[in-house]
């Protein structure tokens, strides 16, 4: 089984998971975001970056523990 299968599937490998999916999204547009700052020379406040990250992060374990119940067995 592929790794992004993994990544973007529910238990059973096959159902994609919204959740993982819009985590990804959210997870890139932060990064592109600090890039983007990068590039323009905008200084790059770390501890922003690291709070948005967090926040993300944080989002996706409550995500995938709110749904636990209704993934297929």
């Amino acid at each position: 089984m592929s790794l992004l299968r993994q990544l973007f599937t529910g238990v059973d490998g096959e159902t994609h998971d919204l959740g993982r999916w819009s985590w990804a999204c959210s997870f890139f547009a932060v990064v592109a975001a600090a890039v983007g700052n990068w590039w323009h020379n905008v200084a790059l406040d770390v501890q922003a970056l690291a709070k948005a990250l967090g926040i993300v992060a944080a989002s996706l374990g409550a995500a995938l523990w709110a749904k636990k119940d209704t993934e297929p067995k």
